[in-house]
């Protein structure tokens, strides 16, 4: 049985147990909307997404960063013209962001309830803290984790630092999340097991290219409730 030395499972949060990435491709279209007198929408995504990118070491993952990108990149492509009207428009965008109830997706806590009481389960995320925290809390499923592992990145170093920590070999543990780049590849090359669980949306950041994927040996599941059926 390819799972039978795994004794803890970790779960990512964003698009794995919750919606979170259609509210920021709802919102890169409302910043867009805010500046089509400047430049064409796809234009103003692109420069975003630079923008983000340029930021990340800097402002790290989540919606902070990303609002404070989005004034950013409203100043430069208005030539600081922008509107201190839409500015504040666009921090509130930031804030709806935020404020966001959360979504579980098909099938999270029935798949919970099923590991709980096989495995240890614990949430490895990457994001801002008090953001992933307050999704957490608001989630209502935060009495099924053991431990909540909040990165910055999540490259073979910080799943290796995770591991220490649950004092745990790599063979020991199973992710599960819906990004190749950052829930899959990392945990493949350290000797541990994934699966992956695509998401409809994945931001451009997250995507590996065909030779990537044709590297690693990892299982991927239409829903999360499939896990059931061989865990």
């Amino acid at each position: 049985m390819k799972y039978k030395n795994v004794k803890v499972i970790a779960f990512d949060a964003d698009d794995t147990l919750w919606v979170n990435e259609t509210y920021f491709r709802n919102a890169e279209h409302t910043f867009a909307s805010f500046l089509n007198s400047y430049e064409t929408e796809n234009k103003i995504h692109q420069e975003l997404f630079k923008k983000e990118i340029d930021n990340l070491e800097l402002y790290g993952y989540g919606v902070k960063g990303f609002t404070l990108s989005m004034i950013e990149s409203a100043l430069e492509l208005s030539n600081f013209q922008i509107s201190q009207k839409v500015l504040s428009d666009i921090l509130d965008i930031g804030k709806e962001m935020l404020e966001k109830p959360i979504e579980l997706l098909d099938g999270v806590e029935e798949v919970l309830q099923g590991l709980q009481d096989k495995y240890r389960l614990i949430v490895a995320t990457k994001g801002d803290l008090l953001d992933q925290q307050r999704k957490l809390e608001k989630s209502g499923i935060s009495h099924y984790f053991h431990h909540i592992e909040v990165m910055s990145e999540k490259k073979q170093t910080d799943y290796k630092k995770m591991l220490q920590r649950l004092d745990i070999d790599p063979s020991e543990l199973l992710m599960i999340g819906n990004s190749l780049k950052s829930d899959v590849l990392p945990l493949i090359e350290i000797g541990a097991s994934a699966i992956h669980i695509p998401f409809h949306t994945t931001w451009a950041h997250e995507t590996v290219t065909k030779e990537q994927k044709a590297t690693i040996n990892y299982k991927t599941l239409d829903n999360i409730k499939e896990v059931l059926t061989f865990l």
